[in-house]
């Protein structure tokens, strides 16, 4: 199990580090295939402009869950680093309770399954009840990577400032990425 203090660093080295871990919610889950770092003087994370009723989560524990709606549709899952910093898990290869993700999302395919931070939270039955949650504890069980992986970096996708940081990390050559690195 991945101890709340594995989040006591930088979020740009969380992310890295959290490809190719396990993450199960209820027993539903897979391995991070995709992540994406918001540091707290991100002009692109929400607890840039400080802290709110919306991202207090950000400046909660390390270890915890930061899940917020992202455009009013999709819920979105960050584990809570450094005070205001966090990492959005942007995609999984689905790996348990592949029926229970099919029957919430309503597609077989696994590929579509959890590829995406909406479809990932839709598939894992993810809302703003497990915001502020501790990682280590159920309803979520996270592992931390079984080997050493060949991780991509690249620029974040979905976001309007600081488009130039390569800050989104992925397992090279997967097929369950939201959108290839």
């Amino acid at each position: 199990m991945i101890a709340a203090r594995f989040f006591e660093r930088s979020a740009v080295e969380v992310a890295r580090d959290l490809v190719g871990a396990a993450i199960q919610v209820g027993g539903a889950g897979g391995i991070v295939v995709e992540t994406e770092a918001y540091e707290r003087d991100d002009p692109a994370s929400h607890s840039f402009p400080g802290p709110t009723a919306r991202n207090a989560a950000m400046f909660g524990r390390p270890g915890t869950a930061y899940v917020y709606r992202s455009y009013g549709i999709h819920w979105c899952l960050n584990a809570v680093c450094l005070p205001g910093s966090a990492v959005l898990i942007r995609a999984l290869l689905p790996t348990t309770g592949l029926e229970e993700m099919t029957a919430r999302r309503g597609v077989a395919e696994p590929r579509l399954l959890c590829s995406g931070p909406g479809r990932l939270c839709q598939a894992l039955g993810v809302d703003r009840r497990l915001d502020g949650q501790p990682l280590d504890r159920p309803p979520f069980a996270l592992r931390g990577a079984a080997e050493t992986l060949d991780v991509a970096a690249g620029p974040r996708i979905g976001i309007s400032r600081a488009t130039d940081r390569p800050w989104r990390f992925a397992l090279r050559g997967s097929p369950y990425l939201s959108r290839r690195i």
